[in-house]
């Protein structure tokens, strides 16, 4: 069975971080990865920015788009996808066309900061 491990953490803080002590906690996870990765259990992986770069499509037909990533608290995270794109306009055109299949979902659009590759790490059957 796969597993999302998301990773929370006081943005404030992690913004507040010198170039040194973000390079040391992305080091020291680098290191936490190598195990998991030589036993074949480590995935894809992605730093997200920002949450004030985070962009929400919400709302009947089209949808708005609003800022933020804030859910409404009946909403969980179910998956995510990982695109790429020039712009957020791409991004949020591929979520129109997510919702498009799925309408009651709302879509959070986030530019990852940091991708890891799978390192040929298997998928699973639908």
């Amino acid at each position: 069975m796969l597993y999302a491990i998301l990773a929370y953490h006081v943005e404030d803080e992690v913004l507040s971080w010198t170039a040194e002590e973000d390079a040391t906690v992305m080091t020291n996870l680098s290191a936490a990865h190598e195990p998991l990765r030589a036993k074949g259990h480590f995935g894809p992986a992605a730093r997200l920015d920002e949450t004030r770069k985070a962009r929400t499509l919400r709302g009947p037909g089209a949808g708005m788009v609003l800022d933020g990533p804030f859910a409404e608290t009946k909403e969980q995270l179910l998956g995510f996808y990982i695109m790429e794109f020039d712009s957020d306009d791409g991004a949020i055109a591929a979520a129109r066309e997510l919702r498009k299949a799925n309408p009651g979902a709302v879509y959070e659009i986030r530019p990852i900061k940091l991708f890891l590759p799978a390192d040929g790490f298997g998928a699973t059957p639908g």
